[in-house]
């Protein structure tokens, strides 16, 4: 009889202390309820028992040590052990440390954040004060909208690019990949449709980006636009958590806008880290890979973050997405680019053998493509676009057999009127990041063909 009344004493007193770590762990973003003890530390992840019961994958726990409240998220449950992926890198973890479940990672976007740049978590990294809360909290884990309920993409825009605007033209809720290898130009393609005036608000994702490049993207770059403009940074050296909650943390804060009617330009750069990201968080949970090396929740993630661009519910706004894909090896085939582009409403391919030319941006227009093109297109820009293509095509193609003199002139009219008009098309498509954006491509065009002006 007295060991039984001093057992339950002492499990009396374990749950008036987990109550109070409870209390001590609490915050606005989650639901705290459930404690356990930390069991075994490796290189990328600890185990805990006592929360299996409690958690779902995917939900946020926090230890708490000398240096403050430390986050990590379930990737693992078991029977008798949960596995967590720690937020931040270097976290002090200790056996048998106490462990708090807290529920959905949750932000509350503001209108009062445009101008500001922020990490994963939410917080301001710009040394501006702390951000206002909005009145809604937002799960980073949330799904797209059902399709039925979506608006149809009707209308075009001008995104200041020529080679897009002409070859491959956008419309407001399209998602658009840009595929290039390293170096190639994917960055300044971005900084350049980001100055666009067609939107309301613009939502940036730097996944995985140099650390010295932020500022210079946000004060050099954007400009006078941040003031529109929300900038989410996960860096290359932080944790893998943190560089897959970024692209997250920056579509939450687009669905707020959209939800409120705005047109909102959602940049991701690049969407590639984000799946690297992902890739260690799994391989850290112990999922075996599929396709060179990359585990299968990585094509599982990438949908759900993609599907979650696009128009809004009809009185709702859009979300147009611009995603960076870094081709491996310049292997437009690799397992991330070749299913992005299958989920993704276009592509602009970047070659790195025209970057070498001096050609920026280094667009390869026969390559690329937008699937919504004739929703801004008028009937006879259509046609144009494609007697362009013809004559490009016939230009690239006898490339070799006029190198070695094999042609004639007047042998062949299409030739002849492709090596004369196409260097003039390709000087008009030249634009440097810091020219002004082109309010009318198929006028500068007309003017270059007219003139016959090579610049």
């Amino acid at each position: 009889m007295t060991e039984a009344l001093l057992a339950e004493g002492a499990v009396s007193r374990r749950l008036t202390q987990l109550g109070g770590l409870a209390a001590r762990y609490s915050h606005p973003n989650y639901s705290v309820t459930h404690g356990g003890h930390v069991e075994t530390i490796a290189a990328g992840h600890y185990t805990v028992s006592g929360l299996s019961r409690y958690v779902r994958l995917g939900e946020f726990v926090a230890h708490r040590s000398p240096s403050g409240i430390h986050l990590g998220e379930v990737i693992r449950v078991e029977p008798d052990a949960v596995y967590v992926c720690p937020i931040e890198p270097g976290e002090p973890i200790g056996i048998h440390d106490t462990i708090i479940r807290k529920g959905a990672f949750r932000i509350a976007p503001d209108d009062s954040w445009c101008g500001r740049t922020i990490n994963a978590l939410g917080d301001p990294i710009d040394g501006q004060g702390p951000l206002t809360p909005g009145n809604q909290r937002r799960p980073i884990s949330n799904t797209a909208p059902p399709s039925m309920t979506r608006k149809r993409v009707e209308q075009g825009f001008k995104t200041g690019v020529r080679a897009i605007d002409i070859f491959s033209p956008l419309c407001y809720g399209q998602r658009l990949g840009i595929f290039a290898g390293s170096g190639v130009g994917k960055s300044t393609l971005l900084s350049m449709l980001a100055r666009a005036d067609a939107f309301d608000k613009v939502v940036i994702a730097l996944v995985g980006e140099r650390g010295r490049e932020v500022r210079e993207f946000i004060e050099d770059t954007l400009g006078e636009h941040m003031a529109k403009s929300i900038a989410v940074v996960a860096t290359s050296d932080e944790s893998p958590m943190l560089r897959k909650m970024a692209p997250l943390a920056a579509i939450t804060i687009a669905e707020h806008f959209r939800d409120q009617g705005d047109n909102v330009l959602l940049i991701v750069d690049s969407v590639t880290r984000f799946a690297h990201a992902i890739r260690e968080v799994a391989v850290a949970a112990g999922e075996p890979p599929i396709a060179r090396g990359y585990p299968a929740s990585v094509f599982t993630e990438l949908p759900r973050l993609l599907e979650r661009a696009g128009p809004g519910a009809e009185g709702t706004g859009t979300i147009t997405a611009i995603i960076s894909i870094l081709v491996d090896g310049d292997n437009h085939n690799d397992p991330i680019a070749d299913s992005t582009r299958g989920i993704l409403d276009g592509h602009i391919v970047l070659e790195r053998s025209l970057a070498e030319e001096g050609r920026y941006p280094p667009v390869n227009p026969l390559a690329s493509i937008s699937r919504l093109a004739r929703k801004a297109w008028t009937p006879d820009q259509e046609k144009l676009v494609r007697r362009l293509k013809s004559l490009i095509h016939r230009f690239e193609e006898t490339r070799d057999l006029r190198l070695i003199g094999g042609y004639r002139p007047g042998s062949d009219p299409d030739l002849d009127m492709a090596i004369k008009q196409v260097p003039i098309i390709y000087e008009v498509l030249k634009q440097s990041p810091g020219e002004k954006p082109s309010h009318d491509a198929f006028a500068d065009l007309a003017n270059g063909l007219k003139t016959g002006a090579v610049r």
